[in-house]
């Protein structure tokens, strides 16, 4: 059972992460007129990575030191936890975001053109 909660928790941070890129993603084609999509996509990821770094890495030291310190009781569930953040890392950044690219994203895809409003001449 504790290995089902630790999985769990390592999907909704996996999908909390790729949110956070996929976001950056789309904020990048509002702000980067010029840039290509692989570019764009590369500082959304290069953005992220830090926070991304500090994030994953105070997690995963507060598991591992459940891993270690943690007896018996706890261990399957830092590993199984141990194991999920380091696959999540990987999948939300590393996999995630070359699938943008695969499925063909554009920038006419992730913005909303703008209307132009015309004001009632009295």
């Amino acid at each position: 059972l504790t290995v089902l909660a630790a999985i769990l928790a390592v999907l909704g941070y996996s999908v909390n992460e790729s949110v956070v890129v996929f976001d950056r993603i789309r904020e990048n084609f509002r702000t980067m007129r010029s840039g290509s999509v692989s570019e764009i996509i590369n500082n959304a990821i290069t953005r992220t990575m830090s926070r991304t770094i500090i994030t994953h890495g105070c997690t995963e030291l507060m598991v591992l030191s459940m891993l270690f310190f943690g007896g018996p009781t706890l261990h399957n569930f830092a590993l199984a936890l141990t194991i999920g953040i380091l696959f999540g890392i990987y999948s939300s950044v590393l996999v995630a975001s070359p699938l943008v690219m695969w499925f063909g994203a554009s920038r006419e895809n992730l913005v909303k053109p703008t209307k132009n409003r015309e004001e009632a001449i009295v």
